[in-house]
């Protein structure tokens, strides 16, 4: 172990060659622009209703929660088997899918949300 005077120099030393902090963004007109690959799906999920059928306007807390279902938008040709066959995709364009808790890749395109899931994450497809 250094002294307490050598290793402070040697951090100071080392500080120019540390990379600063990159934030990552990503940049899109439209989301139309955005094309998945191999067997992700990209979603937009169902925003949550702020009144009810009555009229009645729902709390920020109840409409603030993420609803588990979304709308496909996009899908990718599919994924490779071990033998580099393709696997068709089990979604299409236009269905009503049911979402996992946790995960996803969230993009944010101006004000809106979208998310990218791999096939077999999405849980469920609405009929």
């Amino acid at each position: 172990r250094l002294p307490l005077k050598h290793s402070r120099k040697l951090r100071q030393g080392i500080q120019h060659l540390q990379a600063p902090p990159v934030k990552m963004s990503i940049s899109l007109r439209s989301i139309s622009s955005l094309k998945p690959t191999l067997d992700r799906i990209l979603v937009q999920r169902v925003k949550a209703e702020t009144k009810t059928a009555s009229g009645i306007f729902l709390p920020s807390s109840v409409t603030e929660k993420q609803v588990p279902e979304a709308t496909v938008l996009a899908v990718g040709p599919g994924g490779r088997d071990r033998d580099g066959k393709l696997i068709p995709m089990e979604f299409k364009t236009g269905d009503k899918v049911l979402l996992p808790s946790y995960g996803g890749q969230s993009i944010k395109v101006g004000d809106e949300e979208y998310h990218l899931f791999r096939d077999a994450e999405i849980l469920a497809k609405f009929t």
